[in-house]
């Protein structure tokens, strides 16, 4: 899953990439209002980290923005601010969640984790599951349920699996792939999607799985049983 933080004290937005890149997020960080507006606005974001006081733009007028723009990626406000006028304010715009600085990046982590769970489907503990295919979302595997055959896989391989089972029975283009595993402004060659979902596919035969990822002519791709 991929979030964005939008934090102008850099090191603080630093320290929490670091954190959530541990637990398998796709991180990008903005630091001042406009150009997280620009970021928000590209709707390839599970999940925003939003500061109030910007530069250039506050956060209470992009959260606006992005919510009239029909985007619905889950906000949690990040603030020094702690008047319960802006507590509600933030709500009334459409935030999912509010957390006052400073806090406890262990705190941090489990809010994101509960909003981003309410999205997730088959969630069992630490797992995800497609048919007879699971994704230990903790240690990085994939196992199958009816071999108990298990593989490591490596991050970006580890993001497109769990994007396919979050988005099961779904065509999913290209230009959607990359923009969520690898970022709206990326620049990696145009087989490189194709590499992974190679090495992906071929992990999912040594274990046994009947769990395929189809390629839909003209269209994207899609995880079938």
């Amino acid at each position: 899953m991929r979030i964005l933080i939008v934090e102008d004290e850099f090191n603080l937005a630093d320290a929490i990439s670091s954190r959530l890149k541990k637990e398998n997020y796709s991180v990008d960080i903005s630091t001042d209002g406009i150009e997280g507006l620009d970021n928000a606005l590209t709707n390839i974001y599970d999940l925003i980290l939003l500061d109030v006081m910007l530069p250039r733009k506050n956060g209470f007028d992009i959260l606006k923005e992005i919510r009239d723009n029909h985007i619905n990626s889950k906000v949690i406000m990040i603030t020094a601010k702690n008047q319960i006028d802006d507590i509600l304010n933030g709500f009334d715009y459409g935030a999912d969640d509010y957390l006052t600085k400073p806090f406890h990046l262990e705190e941090l982590v489990a809010r994101i984790n509960v909003q981003l769970r309410k999205n997730t489907i088959n969630q069992k503990n630490n797992y995800l599951e497609f048919g007879d295919l699971q994704l230990d979302t903790k240690n990085n595997q994939l196992i199958c349920l009816k071999t108990k055959e298990k593989i490591e896989i490596s991050y970006k391989e580890y993001l497109l699996i769990e994007y396919f089972i979050i988005n099961q029975n779904q065509i999913i283009s290209r230009e959607n792939l990359y923009d969520k595993i690898w970022g709206y402004d990326n620049n990696i060659e145009s087989n490189n999607l194709e590499a992974y979902l190679s090495f992906i596919r071929k992990k999912i035969k040594i274990i046994g799985s009947n769990v395929k990822i189809k390629a839909i002519r003209g269209l994207g791709y899609k995880m079938e049983k």
